[in-house]
C-alpha cells in the first residue's frame, strides 16, 4: 500500500504579521496538495533564537514608506540569546504596537491583532497566523516541542537549551563546549552541564535530517535561501519543490 503524500515546509515565526515569503510557502503546499493529495505539515522552527526573525516589514498606506517593526523583549540575554519560544512579550508591547497599526493595515487585521493572547513570540505569531486563517487544514509540528526533540534522530551539530542569567539560552555545543555568539568573533563560553534530547535543537546545516527523521514527508516546499544551503544527498526520498514566486517576498503578508 503506497502511503499518502505529506508535504512539508519548514519557517521560523517570521514576523507577528508572516512575511510574504512564508505566505507563499503555504500556497504552494496548498496547490501542491490539490494536484496530489496527502496532509501539509508546517515545521515551525521555533527554538531559533535570532531576534531579527521576528521582524515585520510594513507600508505606510498613504505615503507606501516602509516601516520595520519588532517585538519588544524582556531583557537583553532573551533578545539575543533565548529561543523564540523563549522570548517572553512584556505586557506593554501588544498595545503600544497596535497603537501603531492603524497607519499600516486595516482595521479587520488590528481586530485580530488585538484578540491574541500569548506570552512568548512563537506562540503569539502563530496564534495570529491562524486567526489570518493560514494554519487552517495544516499540522504544525514545532522544534521546540519536547516530544519532536526525544523523537528526532541524534545529529552532530546542534545548540542545547540551557540556564543562564537567569534566563533559558540557546547555546551552540562545539569541542566539548557551550557557547553563546555573541558577534563578530567573540564568544561566551558557558559551564558545561549534563542535558537531555528534549534541550537539543540542530543547526542550519542538521536541520533537514533532524525534521525529517520526525515528520518523514514526501515533498519538501523550499525557499531560494534554503536552496542554497540543504543537503539534499541526505534525504533522497524527498522531492523539492520550489516555492512559487511573490514580490516583495520580504516584507508582511496583510491580507486575510
Amino acid at each position: 500500500m503506497i502511503a499518502a503524500p505529506v508535504i512539508c515546509f519548514g519557517q521560523q515565526p517570521c514576523g507577528f504579521f508572516p512575511r510574504r515569503f512564508l505566505f507563499a510557502k503555504f500556497q504552494t503546499a496548498r496547490r501542491l496538495k490539490k494536484e496530489i493529495g496527502g496532509e501539509i505539515v508546517f515545521f515551525c522552527h521555533d527554538s531559533d533564537h535570532d531576534p531579527r526573525e521576528t521582524q515585520t516589514i510594513l507600508r505606510h498606506r498613504k505615503t507606501n514608506e516602509t516601516a520595520l517593526l519588532n517585538f519588544a523583549f524582556a531583557n537583553k540575554t532573551q533578545r539575543k540569546f533565548s529561543p523564540l519560544y523563549l522570548k517572553r512579550i512584556p505586557a506593554d508591547w501588544q498595545h503600544k504596537t497596535e497603537l501603531q497599526l492603524p497607519n499600516y493595515v486595516e482595521h479587520s487585521l488590528i481586530d485580530l491583532f488585538k484578540g491574541v493572547s500569548a506570552a512568548n513570540v512563537a506562540d503569539f505569531c502563530l496564534e495570529m497566523y491562524r486567526r489570518m486563517g493560514l494554519l487552517e487544514g495544516i499540522r504544525v509540528a514545532r522544534s521546540s516541542d519536547p516530544a519532536f526533540r526525544k523523537a528526532a534522530c541524534d545529529v552532530s551539530e546542534f545548540f542545547v537549551d540551557v540556564p543562564h542569567d537567569g534566563e533559558i539560552v540557546r547555546a551552540r555545543f562545539a569541542d566539548g563546549t557551550l557557547k553563546l555568539h555573541e558577534g563578530g568573533d567573540s564568544f561566551v563560553t558557558l559551564p558545561m552541564t549534563n542535558f537531555t534530547k528534549e534541550q537539543i535543537s540542530p543547526t542550519r546545516d542538521t536541520r533537514l535530517r533532524w525534521m525529517q527523521s520526525v515528520v518523514r514527508c514526501t515533498h519538501y516546499v523550499a525557499g531560494a535561501g534554503e536552496q542554497a544551503y540543504l543537503c539534499r544527498e541526505e534525504a533522497p526520498e524527498i522531492t523539492f519543490v520550489s516555492r512559487d514566486t511573490i514580490d516583495r517576498s520580504d516584507e508582511a503578508y496583510t491580507e486575510i
